[in-house]
């Protein structure tokens, strides 16, 4: 009886080593992962000149028009630059329109029609060169 108690306390003995140690390695390896010290990428947008006076809100492909949400006043014969992800066009305000009524100057808050050369997105920026 003395033998077998003895055997089992060695055999209990190598079963817990190893499993400590296996352990351990685990646990510092799930930490280093879990925890590590990776910067967030900083996106980069390129500068553009003028200020920024508005945001596209719709665009009407049948009259080649867009409407623009304005920050900042906007008159007949200024220079825009619509920028966006896959469009950058520069032109002249040619035609402006509030409620299907032409206009010679917008103010900060309104909603206008604007008649631009090519096709634009919602949410392309519109800036005042």
């Amino acid at each position: 009886m003395a033998l077998k108690k003895k055997i089992k306390k060695v055999a209990k003995k190598a079963v817990k080593k190893p499993v400590k140690k296996i352990l351990k390695k685990k646990t510092k390896k799930i930490t280093k992962r879990r925890f590590s010290k990776a910067k967030p990428a900083i996106k980069k947008t390129p500068k553009i000149e003028g200020k920024l006076i508005g945001l596209i809100t719709h665009y009407f492909p049948h009259v080649q028009a867009a409407v623009i949400k304005l920050k900042s006043p906007l008159a007949k014969g200024d220079t825009v630059k619509i920028k966006g992800h896959t469009t950058d066009i520069t032109q002249t305000v040619t035609s402006m329109q509030i409620d299907r009524v032409d206009i010679q100057t917008a103010k900060k808050g309104d909603e206008i029609g604007l008649q631009v050369s090519s096709r634009v997105r919602q949410e392309d920026k519109v800036y005042k060169i």
